[in-house]
């Protein structure tokens, strides 16, 4: 491998790690200016639960799963809203997804989204108990605050820089050279199109998000949360799996092999999925977008797999994580098979 193929895979993963760290920023901040208005909506009846759920799993990023499950460990949502809200999450791979393949990435969420629904509503119909795994406690909450963030604070923005922070100071820097490589084109795409006007779009949102967030939301959420958490694992598994699959795509006709072995590829990423972490799906979403394996194994892969959405559920309840594993496999592997067999 040269080191202009070094240097394209980095500059594809750095772009790829920048518009997924100013989706997580933006939604984080409307996440916090509306804390706690869905909950009460999501204490209805069951199907309109699963449909809430099955909404929220198919945000991008796991701020939507993380929902699900805090209500389903506060006993607020059912089992069957659980396993919906899953099935439809891809957790931060969903913002990859949108970046490189956007047609097909909406196509994947609608398709998702529709199995979650199904799923979910025959869970509910087939249970004769409202509320499963009744050993869960009430003390869990994921991104919960007790007042709401007043997040444009304007007789402080002017002290707030006067008195830059450490934290502030490095993400204002970073964001604003991910915005010049952009219109510079040394990152995203050649031509101004709309892949390229979004990413500026974004970036100058979050630009405004950094510069005027008070100090706490900035270093609990944004620099705590989302750029300590997410940065590095997101940028090295995604560089990692570009790079893992350029380097063998040199030495061996992988796609030949991978052609003649689609079932077990199938299998393969089914129980990849049951990792309960963001990354190992992007070499399913490398291989599909080399045109390496169909679409039918994306789809079965981002059925089962959740981000790291599900993290807090196996710390809180491993009977749950369990159970929801299990379903989700399976209805992975019954659409993964219908999908190989008669497309």
């Amino acid at each position: 491998m040269d080191l202009q193929s070094v240097v394209h895979i980095f500059k594809e993963a750095l772009m790829i790690t920048g518009f997924v760290l100013m989706m997580m920023l933006i939604i984080d901040y409307i996440n916090v200016q509306t804390q706690g208005v869905w909950n009460r909506k999501l204490q209805q009846k069951g199907w309109l639960q699963i449909m809430i759920s099955a909404f929220l799993g198919v945000i991008p990023g796991c701020l939507g799963a993380f929902t699900v499950v805090s209500l389903y460990t506060h006993r607020i949502v059912s089992f069957a809203a659980l396993v919906a809200a899953m099935i439809a999450t891809f957790g931060d791979e969903a913002f990859v997804m949108f970046a490189i393949m956007p047609e097909k990435a909406l196509i994947l969420t609608i398709i998702v989204f529709v199995t979650a629904l199904l799923t979910g509503f025959f869970i509910l119909f087939v249970s004769k108990q409202k509320y499963q795994d009744s050993d869960r406690s009430y003390g869990f909450e994921i991104h919960e605050e007790e007042t709401k963030c007043n997040c444009f604070p304007r007789h402080d923005l002017v002290s707030q820089i006067k008195n830059i922070s450490f934290e502030r100071t490095l993400l204002i820097t970073g964001f604003l050279l991910f915005i010049i490589f952009l219109v510079t084109g040394e990152l995203g795409p050649e031509e101004w199109d709309w892949k390229r006007i979004t990413f500026f779009s974004g970036g100058l949102i979050t630009l405004f998000i950094v510069v005027t967030v008070p100090e706490h939301f900035l270093k609990e959420h944004l620099w705590g949360h989302v750029i300590k958490k997410h940065l590095p694992r997101i940028f090295f598994w995604t560089f990692g799996t570009f790079f893992i699959i350029h380097f063998i795509g040199g030495y061996m006709d992988i796609s030949s092999w991978i052609h003649d072995n689609q079932y077990i590829i199938l299998i393969f990423a089914v129980l990849m999925g049951i990792i309960p972490e963001s990354g190992p799906h992007l070499i399913f979403i490398t291989l599909f977008v080399n045109g390496t394996i169909p679409f039918s194994i994306l789809i079965a892969s981002s059925i089962v797999q959740d981000g790291h959405g599900a993290l807090p559920l196996l710390a809180e309840s491993r009977k749950g994580f369990i159970y929801m594993k299990l379903i989700n496999i399976l209805v992975g592997l019954v659409v993964g098979f219908i999908g190989l067999f008669f497309f």
